[in-house]
């Protein structure tokens, strides 16, 4: 699945957002995911294997990418201490035409212009650069690059979903070891939890990221980013993505949301994917 490529470049912005780290040092303390997970894991059902969530996963990707015309998101980029001050903030609308164009005009910049210029642009140039097939890195998740071990089922706000270990078949900075929970109904990826399969650096001490996905209308497009990054003798930051107000193939999409993973509401919303 191509369309997962990003969660390989938030792997590797990690090191971008260590380098600017050494520049701040701040006091952290250690604090529980705002999006965990509170559902119990419920027994797997009878009848599914790996292989046949790769099959359906690439089937209905590729039936969702292909009417995937166009999508603009609000984005907004913060790199923040566990306390929850914000070093740095770049705020923008991203667009996206099929098949791989992607363009970012920046409406909102503030803090550190250090801590935007190692990170946040990067990761941003990356992603544009990436969807234009700039960059070479077979980061999807597919049988070729991932081993998948069933752990059971689980309600995700309003997804049910199955849960698997996702296990990397060889040690790449651009693949991930972790969690991924798949919706049942749609064979999208709803939310991946994980950490670099290979240590990016002696000064990375820690590299986890969190991934969420929603359903609007019939495509599944990025709802939260949150990846956190611990360096060797500077402490801890957090670089967080949220998407919002989208409009897909010319409709405008906008949901209230109570907390992550919440059932969302549409308050405009008129036509019937993960996406790029």
């Amino acid at each position: 699945m191509k369309v997962i490529s990003r969660t390989a470049i938030l792997i590797a912005v990690s090191g971008m957002l260590a380098l600017s780290a050494t520049h701040a040092r701040s006091q952290v303390v250690a604090q529980e995911s705002q999006s965990a997970i509170a559902a119990p894991l419920e027994p797997l059902r009878s009848g599914v294997t790996a292989d046949d969530l790769f099959a359906q996963m690439n089937a209905h990707n590729d039936l969702r990418l292909a009417a995937l015309r166009d999508y603009v998101v609000l984005r907004t980029y913060q790199v923040v201490d566990l306390k929850g001050k914000v070093h740095a903030e770049e705020v923008g609308r991203m667009e996206y035409r099929a098949p791989d164009k992607k363009t970012f005009v920046t409406t909102s910049e503030s803090g550190s212009g250090l801590v935007r210029q190692l990170a946040l642009k990067p990761l941003i140039a990356s992603e544009i650069e990436a969807a234009a097939g700039k960059q070479h890195h077979d980061s999807s998740i597919t049988a070729a690059n991932y081993s998948l071990e069933l752990l059971g089922e689980q309600q995700v706000g309003p997804y049910h979903c199955y849960v698997a270990q996702a296990i990397p078949r060889r040690r790449d900075k651009y693949l991930f070891e972790g969690k991924i929970w798949i919706d049942a109904q749609d064979y999208a990826i709803v939310r991946i939890e994980g950490h670099p399969a290979k240590k990016l650096s002696f000064w990375i001490e820690q590299a986890d990221f969190v991934r969420e996905y929603e359903k609007i209308d019939r495509f599944w497009l990025s709802r939260r980013d949150e990846t956190f990054v611990r360096v060797r003798l500077y402490g801890s930051k957090v670089l967080t993505i949220d998407h919002q107000d989208y409009t897909v193939n010319g409709t405008v999409n906008k949901y209230v949301a109570s907390g992550p993973g919440s059932s969302k509401v549409p308050v405009s919303a008129t036509s019937s994917g993960n996406a790029p």
